[in-house]
């Protein structure tokens, strides 16, 4: 399975990003998708999660903030980052889970919020 990330960017507090993760190539359907984050000298940590089904799970951090969807299609998921904050700044990446257990990782992408 590829995942193949978009969206990263620089951006002023406050303002906005979208980041798309596309997946590709997997023989099971895909049941979870994240968003993962890594600031410097920090773990890596999870920021979103939704399963199939549209369930989701936000770390408190960003709440009422992000919002996390997905194109089952498509199988493609997003993360609209709203009122981003220079906190915000990291590599984040993509993370699906199949059906079967399988799990997979996408390339980062940069965003960096600048106060």
């Amino acid at each position: 399975v590829q995942l193949q990330a978009s969206g990263g960017g620089l951006v002023q507090a406050g303002g906005s990003l979208r980041l798309s993760c596309a997946a590709s190539g997997s023989r099971f359907s895909i049941n979870y998708m994240a968003w993962y984050r890594q600031a410097p000298g920090k773990q890596r940590e999870l920021v979103a999660r939704i399963t199939r089904a549209g369930g989701s799970y936000y770390v408190d951090s960003v709440k009422g903030r992000f919002t996390i969807s997905r194109d089952n299609a498509m199988n493609t998921a997003y993360l609209q980052m709203n009122s981003l904050k220079p906190e915000d700044t990291a590599v984040y990446y993509c993370w699906a889970q199949t059906l079967a257990a399988q799990n997979y990782w996408g390339q980062g992408t940069q965003v960096t919020v600048s106060s």
